[in-house]
Order: structure tokens, then C-alpha cells, then sequence
């Protein structure tokens, strides 16, 4: 009995498993139905040229990419990381990185459209899930996705197959764009060059070799007119054209030729300035560039002698010749002078130096400041020497006014009052004093009071003054009491000398004249 109970048991297990099999083969037609609809239905979404609106602005290549990404980390959640054969052998069983691998990888560009739809309806049959292949033309595929270690004799992982410049093509937006590299490469004509300059974009003038095209360009240059662009252009044209031919188009563009003189002033290239004045014919100004050159020299003999053997005969107008007549005569007097004051300097001989040190040399100094300096310690000389004032005021032509302002300033720094009310006396025919000056009263004061005069100085000078008032406010200003009371008392003002009366110090002298004078009875008032 037991043997047939177990006997019944078998036999009904096999009958189970029969009748589940054939349940199974029963629903195959059906599974397989569903699978078509299911792929076709991908089909169509896949094949279709229409797609979800997205805001991201992606490229395709680089979108692909992406979801091979997302495909191989959904890999990694079913199958192990250890898995060696994942790591080492690809879809079609040929080990990763091996030489008939990348013949197979590089040579599927033909056949990877129609393997996709296969490959996903066998692996939805074998109940195997389906991964998208790699983009057509690519030599990276899934299996190179898996690991993101970089092991010896594995692949790179996914941020280094970015990072490579191979794989620039399957990303565009990695890439600079094409409109920045169109500023190393663009044919540019004359105009569009020209602007470029201004906008301080980059260009170039190299390509622009023949006359026309040269000429042209400084001709655009000069119609912006943008100096720094005439500029550039015009070392262009410099340094690619002969001198001749450069100077002979220069003399047709006025503006240009402007620009490059003061280029060349600028750049201190006096050799080439004279030769370009010398092929403009301009004479003049060749004579001032070959004079500038003076300026160069750092000793005094040297300096006159330039002056003497290369200056003088050039054809300047006749005022500029007389000016550097005047300049060789002027530094030979100053190498004369100084030789000499530098000796009695150092001998001790003469008061004036031992009281006023000389502080600077007086070679070099213009002619007002060698006034001044013949003023301060040549003043009492006669006209016969050439270190004199007046010897200097007569061969120079230095004008009237000019003279007195240097000697006032000068006599008047060392306090020399005597010396100071000598220049401005003058006798006339009948042997009668006066007081005179060319630069007016008013401008002594002020010198004066710069110097610290005194106010009994001051006061004699202000009085001299014409207009009252002038002389009221300069008075005031200097605190002249005096001059302001017997104005006041001139102009029979009782009301502003008793106003005065207020602002000057009690008990003093001044108080006490002003209270003389308004107690006075036989002054008839304004007021």
C-alpha cells in the first residue's frame, strides 16, 4: 500500500507538471502577441521625427550619451560589480579592448539600425532585459561604461570619455563657438579691417601686399578719423614700403602726414623727421629739428659750439635766427660769468657771496633768471662788463618793465631799500626828482610786501599810487594807517575816519591823529 500511495503521488506531481506545461504552451501565442504590439509600439515612438517639448536645449549625440549613462547605472543595481565578465566581454562575447573587438566596434555603422530592433525583440523573447547599443560611428560602447576605475588594462570611465577631445564631435555645445574662431580666419577687405581696429578686435595687415590695397587702408583709416588707427596703419605702411615711395603718398594726405611728423616727434626720431622734411622741403622746420638737438648735449662748451658751427647758418625765419643768435651769445656769457664767480666763491674775496651763497649753477638758466642773478650779485657794475644788468638789459633788448620787475624782486630780497628807491627816480631837464614807474605803484607795493618791507616803506609807495580807491584798498589791505587817515582828511570823509577811528588800537598814535584832526574846526565836512 505504501508503494502505491507513493506511486499515486508521482504519478499525480507528473500529471500537475504536465497539465502546468501545457497551460504554459497554451498562453504562448498570446505572450507572443503582446511582444509584437509592445515593439511596434516602441517602434513607432523611436522611429517617429516628432518629440516631447523639452526646455532643455540638448544635442541629440550628447542626450544618447546621457541615457547610456542612465542605462549602465541601472546595470550596476542588477548585476554585480565583481562580475568579471561584465567588465571584460561585450554583447557579442568578444573580450573587451581585444583587436577583433575594435574591428567589430569600428564596422557596425551599417548594420546598427536594423541589430537594434532585432536585438530588442530576441532579448524581450528570452526574457532578457534590452540595453540601447552604441551611437552609430562610435568606438565606445556600454562595456566600456560599466567600471568608472581607472584599472590597468581597463577603459576610462564616463567624465574621462567626456573630458577627451575625441568625443567633442558627439557634444557641440562643448565646443567654442564657430563665430569666435571666424575672428583668427576672416578675409577682411579695407573697411571691414578698419573697423575692426576701432572696435579693438583682432586683425591683421599682413595680407594686404600690394600699393592699392596699402593705400586704400590708410585711406579708410583716415576717413574715421581715429588717430590711433592712422597710426597703426602708417608703421604698417613704414615698415613695408620703400622710404621714397612712403613720402611721396604722404605728401598727397595731408592728415596723415600730420600724424606721422607727430609720430615721429614723439618717438624721438629726429633721423628720419629731417629726412622727410628734407624730401617736403621744408627748410625751416629742418633747421628747428636740427637745433633741437642742443638740448642733447651736457656740457656748456660743447653745447655753444654746436650752437655756433651748425645753428646759426641754418635758413630759420628772421625772428628764430635771431633767437639762437641770442641763445649762443647768452651761454657764452654764462660760461664767463660762472668761471668767474666760481673762483671769487671760492676765495672768499667778495661780501656778497660770503652773505648769499650761490645755490645753483647759472650756466644753462634762461635770460630772466641770468637777470636776476647779475642783479643779485652784479648789481653795482658797470655797463663795460659782461656780467652787468645793464650791460645784459642793452645786448639782449630786455624791455623796461621787464628790467625793473627782475631788479625790484632782486634788490628787494636782499632788503636793499636805498637801491630800490634809486630805480624808480628819475630828473628831468631841470634837475627836479620824481618818482616813476613803468609797472605801476600798486605793483611795487605788492613786491615790496612780498620781500617784508617795512610799513614805513610800504606807505611811501602807496601814497604814489593815482586812483583813491585803489589806494584805500591797499592801504587797508597793508595796514598803511597813515596814507588811510590823510585820505580820509583829503576827502573831508568825517563819517569813515570816525568809522577807521574804531578799527585801529586805543592810545595809540594813529587813534590820537584821527582826534586831532576831527577836532579840527576849520576842515569843512562832506558829512
Amino acid at each position: 500500500w505504501e508503494v502505491a500511495s507513493e506511486g499515486r503521488k508521482g504519478l499525480w506531481e507528473r500529471c500537475g507538471a504536465v497539465a502546468g506545461h501545457t497551460h504554459v504552451l497554451l498562453l504562448l501565442p498570446e505572450i507572443a502577441e503582446m511582444s509584437r504590439i509592445k515593439g511596434d509600439e516602441e517602434e513607432y515612438w523611436n522611429s517617429s521625427k516628432f518629440k516631447a517639448f523639452t526646455f532643455d536645449d540638448e544635442d541629440d549625440d550628447l542626450f544618447q550619451l546621457k541615457e547610456s549613462k542612465r542605462a549602465v547605472n541601472s546595470l550596476r543595481d542588477i548585476v554585480d560589480d565583481d562580475d568579471d565578465e561584465l567588465e571584460k566581454y561585450s554583447w557579442s562575447g568578444e573580450p573587451v579592448g581585444s583587436i577583433s573587438w575594435s574591428i567589430k566596434e569600428s564596422s557596425s555603422s551599417s548594420r546598427v539600425a536594423g541589430e537594434v530592433r532585432n536585438q530588442g525583440q530576441q532579448r524581450s523573447q528570452n526574457n532578457t532585459p534590452a540595453f540601447p547599443l552604441p551611437k552609430q560611428g562610435s568606438s565606445y560602447s556600454l562595456s566600456s561604461l560599466f567600471k568608472g576605475l581607472n584599472k590597468p588594462g581597463s577603459l576610462n570611465s564616463l567624465s574621462d570619455v567626456l573630458a577627451d577631445t575625441s568625443i567633442k564631435s558627439f557634444a557641440p555645445e562643448l565646443r567654442r563657438p564657430k563665430a569666435e574662431y571666424q575672428d583668427y580666419g576672416g578675409d577682411w577687405g579695407t573697411e571691414d579691417t578698419v573697423r575692426r581696429m576701432t572696435k579693438g578686435k583682432v586683425y591683421s595687415l599682413e595680407r594686404f601686399r600690394s600699393l592699392k590695397d596699402k593705400l586704400q587702408l590708410l585711406d579708410e583709416a583716415v576717413k574715421i578719423h581715429d588717430g590711433n588707427v592712422i597710426t597703426a596703419v602708417l608703421i604698417f605702411l613704414k615698415r613695408t614700403l620703400s622710404t621714397e615711395i612712403f613720402f611721396r603718398e604722404l605728401e598727397m594726405r595731408p592728415v596723415a602726414l600730420q600724424h606721422f611728423i607727430h609720430f615721429l616727434r614723439e618717438t624721438d626720431d629726429q633721423k628720419l623727421l629731417r629726412d622727410l622734411f628734407r624730401f617736403l622741403d621744408r627748410a625751416e622746420e629742418l633747421a628747428l629739428s636740427v637745433y633741437k638737438e642742443h638740448l642733447n648735449i651736457a656740457h656748456a662748451e660743447e653745447r655753444r659750439d654746436f650752437l655756433k658751427t651748425k645753428c646759426i647758418r641754418l635758413p630759420f625765419s628772421a625772428d628764430d635766427a635771431a633767437h639762437v643768435e641770442d641763445h649762443y651769445t647768452l651761454l657764452e656769457r654764462q660760461i664767463i660769468i660762472e668761471a668767474n664767480d666760481k673762483h671769487l666763491e671760492a676765495a672768499g674775496q667778495e661780501e656778497i657771496f660770503r652773505k648769499h651763497p650761490r645755490k645753483a649753477s647759472i650756466l644753462f638758466m634762461p635770460l630772466v633768471t641770468t637777470l636776476f642773478y647779475s642783479c643779485i650779485y652784479h648789481y653795482t657794475e658797470g655797463e663795460g662788463t659782461f656780467s652787468s644788468p645793464a650791460n645784459l638789459k642793452k645786448t639782449f633788448r630786455i624791455p623796461e618793465k621787464q628790467y625793473v620787475l627782475t631788479a625790484l624782486a632782486a634788490r628787494a630780497k636782499l632788503r636793499a631799500w636805498h637801491d630800490v628807491d634809486a630805480l624808480f627816480t628819475t630828473k628831468n631837464w631841470l634837475g627836479y626828482t620824481k618818482k616813476k614807474a613803468p609797472i605801476g605803484f600798486h605793483r611795487v607795493v605788492e613786491i615790496l610786501h612780498k620781500n617784508g618791507a617795512p610799513v614805513q616803506v610800504l606807505q611811501d609807495y602807496v601814497r604814489l599810487v593815482d586812483d583813491v580807491d585803489l589806494r584805500l584798498n591797499i592801504a587797508i589791505k597793508y595796514k598803511c594807517h597813515n596814507v588811510v587817515i590823510d585820505t580820509y582828511k583829503d576827502l573831508k570823509d568825517r563819517h569813515q575816519l570816525m568809522v577807521y577811528r574804531c578799527k585801529v588800537d586805543r592810545n595809540s598814535p594813529e587813534e590820537e591823529k584821527i582826534d586831532h584832526i576831527l577836532s579840527n574846526s576849520q576842515i569843512r565836512w562832506k558829512n
